[in-house]
């Protein structure tokens, strides 16, 4: 893969394949890059870890200059296709969503997500406004030759109206709606439950998103459910940074160094996740 453009195909074929897509979500040059090295097809960077790494909280404190200036750096330095978390597309309107899209585009990256909820206030944006959304995507991809793989993701499980299952029959309408307006898969926020899971996904029969998280079930277990993209989302950030703690813990607390010195890179190998695999 040497063109944009062949990384967005090539990323979008990962969603069609018979085995799942495992898709890690780093958060600065680094992560992405041991994740490239291990053997990923395709990396994702993670909002949240990605705005705390650089002084915010997950949303849209950050400008978006900042932000598409963070995506600009792992997409220089990977040979694999990035998709950027673009949390609500920085912007309330189509027009200015489409401008981020344009924004990750020239940073080098060739698929997004997008989520449906305002973080400020924790509240839906109405199906209708999303779509539009996801159409104003497109269109921008389409204009600018690189046709950008759409993670349109829907927060009905957590914010919508209603108990449990108005809640998750408003996720899998809104899902159908973003996947008639062009997104190439969808993501449900929230769902772990397999058996909820596999509702989902035959409602749909289109390429379905899961995040991991505590209760989700095995890979092997989703893929027979018809899952097509498991994402890391922040976990990988949180198991660091919990790395990080229990280090800070053992050495203050029993004076050892085993968290430290145990499985770690060397100098060189730290170095070499700075520039372009070779």
């Amino acid at each position: 893969m040497t063109s944009q453009e062949e990384k967005a195909e090539a990323f979008r074929e990962l969603h069609h394949k018979d085995r799942i897509l495992i898709l890690p979500n780093a958060w600065d040059v680094p992560s992405a890059r041991v994740f490239e090295n291990e053997g990923f097809p395709a990396v994702a960077t993670s909002s949240a870890a990605v705005m705390v790494s650089l002084g915010y909280p997950d949303g849209e404190l950050i400008s978006r200059h900042e932000y598409l200036a963070a995506v600009k750096r792992i997409a220089k330095v990977l040979s694999i296709p990035l998709s950027a978390d673009a949390v609500a597309g920085f912007g309330r309107t189509s027009a200015e969503v489409a401008s981020t899209a344009r924004g990750l585009i020239r940073a080098g990256a060739v698929g997004l997500n997008i989520e449906d909820f305002e973080h400020s206030t924790k509240r839906l944006f109405t199906a209708r406004s999303h779509v539009e959304k996801i159409k104003a995507i497109k269109k921008t991809g389409e204009a600018m030759r690189v046709p950008l793989v759409i993670n349109a993701r829907t927060d009905a499980l957590r914010y919508a109206t209603g108990g449990s299952s108005a809640r998750f029959n408003e996720a899998v309408d809104r899902a159908i709606s973003y996947r008639d307006a062009g997104a190439d898969c969808v993501y449900p926020m929230g769902l772990v439950d397999l058996d909820q899971i596999s509702s989902f996904v035959r409602a749909l029969d289109f390429p379905v998103n899961v995040m991991v998280r505590k209760g989700l079930p095995p890979v092997k277990d989703l893929e027979r459910a018809g899952v097509k993209r498991l994402s890391f989302g922040p976990s990988a950030s949180y198991a660091a940074l919990g790395l990080l703690r229990r280090i800070s813990k053992e050495v203050r607390g029993t004076g050892t160094y085993g968290s430290l010195l145990e499985g770690v890179l060397t100098f060189d190998e730290l170095n070499s996740l700075a520039v372009p695999k070779a």
